[in-house]
């Protein structure tokens, strides 16, 4: 079956553009021609990608973004925009995007980056067969990673974690006690190097702690390795 792919773009030679490409792709392929519209598709529809522009009437990409993910809907997000604004960039992966690209580009590429996004899912449940035939689950403390299922759980309850925020905390679970640097986790969690801007590994790792520390100013599972990166260890009992 092929994955469902929603394209939420204003200008339609921009969006019949991608439509065409992503069917050759072997993609199927919705579209939304304005904010509220994309929302409510990613909703109801359920798509397993979206491809959002930043700039669109009725509601621009980021508030679609933060509503989605405000009503947990945790699908992957690509993000388009013809600013090549830092301060946007940043705010779009914050908000829960998966990747941003600038307008010009080539439907190649985000064909490209599309496939990027899905694999890496793929890939990340892959990986953890091997260790899925000896455990059904990584255990840190009271934190819990079901690689296979995609969940994780922190003292019995389902976190809401959105796809980066998984695939993060799953390798940094896989690489229990180990000192991370930024660049690995950017390399690793996000295949390519954001330009070299690994405050975007910070803003998830901020996301991940609020959902499983109990004081952020003291975290007890990911400790921040000064002039390193971050480690996650398991608690110490008091």
């Amino acid at each position: 079956m092929s994955k469902k792919i929603l394209v939420v773009e204003d200008e339609q030679s921009i969006a019949t553009l991608l439509k065409y490409n992503l069917e050759q792709s072997g993609y199927s392929v919705i579209t939304a021609h304005d904010g509220e519209e994309g929302r409510d598709m990613a909703v109801d529809q359920r798509p397993d990608l979206m491809i959002l522009d930043l700039m669109l009437p009725k509601m621009d990409g980021i508030e679609v973004c933060k509503e989605l993910r405000q009503q947990k809907v945790n699908l992957p997000i690509l993000m388009l925009t013809a600013k090549d604004d830092e301060f946007d960039k940043v705010l779009g992966l914050e908000l829960g995007a998966d990747d941003y690209m600038t307008k010009p580009f080539s439907p190649r590429e985000v064909v490209a980056r599309v496939k990027a996004i899905l694999r890496r899912s793929l890939s990340n449940q892959e990986a953890s067969e091997a260790a899925e035939e000896e455990t059904e689950y990584k255990e840190v403390g009271e934190l819990k990673v079901y690689p296979e299922q995609y969940e994780a759980y922190f003292q019995g309850q389902l976190l809401e974690l959105t796809p980066k925020e998984f695939e993060l905390l799953l390798y940094l679970t896989n690489n229990k006690g180990r000192v991370l640097t930024r660049d690995q986790l950017l390399s690793a969690v996000w295949n390519y190097d954001f330009a070299g801007d690994t405050r975007i590994v910070d803003v998830h790792i901020s996301h991940v702690r609020e959902k499983i520390e109990s004081n952020t100013k003291k975290p007890v599972y990911i400790k921040t390795i000064r002039g390193l990166g971050y480690k996650l260890e398991e608690p110490k009992v008091r």
